[in-house]
């Protein structure tokens, strides 16, 4: 049975793909690899912007990463639980796309929809490859799928990397990305409320974390992420 996608990005809210993981997506990407992006809410309850600039932003994002595709999963902001509804949701995207690799947000974050995201993915991407749970996707029935792996990002709070990807080549287009969410971000010239990610200091303490990531590797920029299974390695020098 043949896979879809390469890498699946499965996370809360749009924004955080970028903000933990756009230089990762740039780099397979740049290595012929195939990467979608799924937000799983539209952001709605956010301090700042509206659901509808924040949808505009995603896709503004989407381009300049230039993934194949970015879908909404419709689930809401703030008050999905991993519930079956919510689970099910999340399954018939995963056998939509039949993905490798899935990534998703941090395991605990300052945040609580990431570390709800992450344990409502890590569950389904287990839950998807059991055949016997019965999802359709336009009408028809959809075969079982399990990723081989679900990495979790580093996002606001720091959490030691189990792997760390080298980001260096990728970090003005990564933050070429990070810009299409003006909504989000410091502007002076916005009257709405600052939010944590909206002061001034944020995207340099996002330097600063990558800095931090890439110098466990000897690299300039780094993107951290951690895992519930050790990856497996054929070939130790594979490894950094």
């Amino acid at each position: 049975m043949s896979h879809g996608i390469d890498i699946l990005c499965i996370t809360a809210h749009p924004d955080d793909v970028e903000i933990g993981a756009a230089g990762t997506v740039l780099r397979h990407l740049d290595q012929g690899r195939s990467v979608g992006i799924v937000d799983l809410t539209r952001g709605e309850l956010g301090t700042r912007g509206t659901p509808e600039l924040r949808a505009k932003e995603a896709e503004a994002a989407a381009r300049v990463l230039g993934v194949a595709f970015r879908e909404q999963a419709g689930l809401p902001d703030g008050f999905f639980r991993k519930d079956e509804a919510s689970l099910r949701t999340v399954i018939t995207h995963i056998r939509r796309h039949r993905p490798r690799i899935v990534i998703t947000n941090a395991v605990q974050d300052r945040h609580p929809d990431h570390g709800r995201g992450a344990d409502l993915v890590a569950e389904a991407c287990f839950l998807s490859g059991l055949r016997r749970i019965a999802t359709e996707d336009q009408g028809r029935e959809q075969e079982s799928w399990r990723p081989q792996a679900v990495y979790h990002l580093v996002q606001d709070r720091w959490l030691d990397p189990d792997l760390v990807v080298d980001v260096s080549p990728y970090w003005e287009r990564k933050l070429e990305a990070l810009r299409c969410f003006r909504s989000q971000f410091h502007d002076p010239e916005s009257n709405e409320p600052v939010s944590p990610i909206a002061r001034e200091d944020f995207l340099p303490f996002l330097e600063g974390r990558a800095r931090e990531m890439g110098r466990l590797i000897w690299a300039t920029y780094g993107e951290g992420f951690t895992v519930a299974r050790p990856p497996a390695v054929k070939d130790l020098f594979d490894l950094g």
